[in-house]
């Protein structure tokens, strides 16, 4: 029976609010509850500035996704939007097959988290969780993307409640928090002062920016919105709007949640911990089972996102012959969903969440999709200067500007960082 078609069109089946819960969802799976630890582990006190500065390279970036996304409504996002501004195909190539391996290590970075976080109160080999989450995972993004959509709307509101009580846990930490922060910049008391002046001021930079490097992968969640374009209603429209509800409600929680742990005291504690969160309720004295329990659905989503995100991309990369077998652009006539490209996607996030360590895994997708946002704010400061079509959101023109700047500034630091690290 045939159970291909040759179409590759995918059904517009996902609203607004869905697509609010499944950007939110992936971006908090990734980056509160998988990378914050090692966030924190870089940036110390100055974590919190540490997501400050990600989040200027990421909103930015966000818009200017946000405009291309509702010119350009297509599943391949970034490599139709840099083809289409400057006409080169080999430049739409390039960024696809960057993005979907960012998108592939990333769902392996996430994979790896939930693993760590499952044996903060379960006793199961990792590899042995890490084949059945994948598989699991898998099996839903084949299942087709509206059961996605609406799976993750329920676990990111299982998220959200977490969160909230890790916030009511922390509260007398988030009182304090602004104390340990001034005394880390030394503007505190003479004491506080004495104490930070041990660390010089090239230093402290030095511990911001590694931190703002790792945290700009907890904001790479609206790029994979823009992969799901196809796929959503009105997308002129929900697409723009979408990405900046789910940007301001992740940025809140980041802010508060790493403010929470800075104002604990117990940074080397927390940051040694494989569940970051879990462990900085129990030091204040609250059960952390049920936070880990609840955490595991939001990382959940993380992790689900990346992989369907990938897979679109690699099924656009495949029907319009940029590299990859034709075989992976097939689209499932009963699941509406490609099912090759989801194979192979998983399978590859298996394989590297067994073999690559966290924070490897989340250096190396921050530095593609660096990559993918220089080229994205590129495209729109190219295609503003030529027309500015009607129904689309106009950014103002210094928002792509601004952040192309930024994105190469955070480049550089990044290549600079590892050099210095690696002759180190």
């Amino acid at each position: 029976m045939e159970t291909e078609r040759q179409e590759t069109q995918l059904p517009r089946s996902v609203g607004l609010w869905q697509l609010v819960f499944y950007g939110s969802g992936t971006i908090l799976g990734a980056g509160i509850f998988v990378v914050i630890g090692e966030v924190l582990g870089e940036a110390g006190r100055l974590t919190p500035l540490a997501y400050v500065l990600a989040a200027v390279v990421a909103i930015t970036s966000a818009l200017s996704f946000a405009e291309m996304g509702a010119r350009i409504p297509t599943a391949g996002g970034p490599i139709d939007y840099l083809e289409r501004a400057f006409g080169v195909r080999w430049l739409g190539s390039g960024v696809g097959w960057v993005l979907m391996v960012a998108n592939t290590v990333s769902a392996a970075t996430i994979v790896t988290g939930f693993v760590a976080y499952l044996n903060s109160f379960a006793s199961v080999p990792d590899w042995t969780a890490t084949v059945l989450l994948v598989i699991a995972l898998g099996g839903v993004a084949i299942a087709g993307m509206s059961e996605s959509a609406w799976l993750m709307t329920i676990t990111t509101l299982i998220g959200i409640a977490a969160l909230l009580a890790v916030l009511w846990a922390l509260r007398g930490a988030l009182i304090a928090a602004p104390t340990e922060i001034l005394a880390a910049l030394g503007t505190g008391t003479n004491e506080e002062a004495e104490n930070a002046a041990s660390s010089s001021a090239i230093e402290g930079f030095g511990m911001l920016f590694a931190g703002a490097i790792l945290a700009v992968y907890s904001f790479i969640g609206f790029g994979d919105m823009a992969q799901t374009a196809e796929e959503v209603r009105d997308v002129k429209r929900s697409l723009p709007r979408a990405m900046m509800i789910s940007l301001a409600v992740v940025f809140v929680f980041y802010i508060l949640i790493a403010m929470s742990l800075v104002g604990t005291g117990e940074i080397d504690s927390i940051t040694e911990a494989s569940a970051p969160l879990v462990k900085a309720v129990e030091l204040s004295g609250w059960p952390g089972l049920p936070i880990a329990i609840a955490s595991l659905f939001v990382i959940v989503n993380g992790a689900l996102t990346q992989i369907i995100a990938a897979s679109r991309l690699l099924l656009d990369i495949a029907r319009d012959d940029r590299g990859a077998p034709a075989l992976f652009a097939r689209v499932n006539e009963k699941t509406d969903t490609p099912i090759p490209a989801t194979l192979v996607i998983a399978g590859t996030s298996l394989g590297l969440a067994l073999l690559v360590p966290l924070k490897s895994l989340a250096e190396a997708t921050s530095f593609a999709i660096l990559i993918v946002f220089v080229g994205v704010n590129l495209s729109l400061i190219r295609m503003k200067r030529d027309s500015q079509p009607d129904d689309v959101p106009d950014i103002p023109f210094w928002i792509p500007v601004v952040g192309a700047i930024v994105t190469i500034a955070a480049l550089v630091g990044q290549i600079a960082q590892s050099s210095i690290g690696g002759s180190g």
